[in-house]
């Protein structure tokens, strides 16, 4: 099952695909630039509950059903406990002690845990083209966000032990990174759970809320002058990023999760550094160097394969078949040609001596007689 909203008669249906990711990495530039004025756990609640009442509000206007029954609210609540509150914090606390480059290498990787967490409990099929398709994106994600000397080091079969060691990487900040990769990657399997009790659209604007106003009690007990640093750039910053890059973002990613392929769909999550790069080029004159644009390629080239991977399959398969079917055929044309060949040389081209003995022997036999 491929991403099939991309076939069907929704105008810009491409686009509403990418959109999620595309606003996300925008919002990561919106974020980066706020930071330094705020304090990450009210980021992350500012992120969550503003854009959840929305959702609620664009929910209620669109007729959705309110969440029915214990099980409904439970799924609810472990969805927001996941991908709201843990994420949005790791998230937020990721972005303050680690660089743009790794970080969003590490948060950027969940498709491969939702892959093997898809493949495990639904069935879904990677395959070969699949799985190549994901071995790209990770490499393309780690041209773009890896320090070039690194790569450049591991190239040329160099030690980077004196750049890099784990230690350093835990310090940093990194590992909140990777954790909040794997509980948005939980988060989105999940959300086909939710979805057995609750409106997937409904369940999002809930999970916002009840996962955004824990950090907000957490930034009260620990965090000081959460906002006295925000002029108005800064407002807007986070306005961006609670209304476009929350809002919008995960009320159509969600929807999207609770019918379509997650593989595919996460696949996409790629395009989020992407993303991040170009618009933090043309906004906070960020540089890409070639290794980056080679990731960028690499990672265009991996959602591709991902996403068609079964028509890439079937494609291959009806090719070798048409490839043996052709070679047989071929085959069977040089034997039937060889028993021709075989049999013109057994067929004489002139009559043999024998073929007049008869006649002989019955003139002879008469003269016989005559004399008798």
């Amino acid at each position: 099952m491929q991403l099939k909203l991309t076939e069907s008669k929704i105008p810009l249906a491409p686009l509403l695909l990418i959109a999620p990711f595309f606003l996300w990495g925008t919002a990561m530039v919106a974020m980066k630039g706020v930071i330094p004025n705020t304090t990450p756990l009210f980021m992350a609640g500012i992120r969550l509950v503003p854009a959840g009442v929305l959702v609620l509000l664009a929910a209620f206007l669109m007729g959705k059903p309110q969440p029915k029954g214990v099980r409904a609210w439970l799924w609810i609540s472990l969805f927001a406990l996941v991908d709201g509150a843990l994420f949005q914090g790791f998230l937020a606390f990721g972005l303050v002690r680690t660089g743009a480059g790794l970080g969003s290498v590490m948060i950027d990787s969940q498709p491969l845990a939702v892959a093997l967490l898809s493949c495990w409990l639904f069935g879904e099929t990677i395959g070969l083209w699949g799985w190549l398709g994901l071995a790209l994106g990770v490499l393309g994600i780690s041209l773009i966000g890896l320090p070039n000397e690194w790569i450049i080091n591991l190239f040329h079969g160099n030690a980077i032990a004196g750049s890099f060691s784990f230690t350093h990487l835990f310090e940093s900040g990194e590992w909140l990174m990777l954790l909040a990769a794997l509980s948005m990657a939980v988060g989105t399997v999940l959300i086909r759970f939710v979805c057995q009790y609750a409106d997937p659209v409904m369940a999002t604007g809930w999970h916002m809320i009840l996962g955004g106003l824990p950090l907000f009690v957490l930034s009260g007990l620990w965090e000081s002058e959460q906002w006295v640093h925000l002029n108005s750039s800064g407002w807007i910053a986070l306005s961006y990023a609670a209304v476009f890059g929350s809002a919008i973002a995960y009320g159509l990613f969600f929807y999207f999760a609770s019918s379509g392929n997650l593989t595919s769909l996460s696949s996409l999550t790629f395009l989020t550094p992407v993303f991040a790069l170009v618009f933090g080029n043309l906004i906070l004159a960020e540089v890409l160097s070639p290794l980056q644009w080679l990731g960028v390629s690499f990672t265009l080239v991996s959602i591709y394969l991902i996403n068609q991977r079964e028509k890439i399959a079937e494609k291959v398969r009806w090719q070798i078949l048409r490839f043996g079917r052709s070679a047989t055929s071929s085959e069977t044309r040089v034997t039937e040609e060889s028993k021709t060949e075989q049999i013109s040389l057994l067929e004489p081209s002139e009559p043999l001596p024998y073929q007049s003995l008869p006649i002989q022997a019955k003139e002879a036999e008469a003269e016989i007689w005559q004399n008798r």
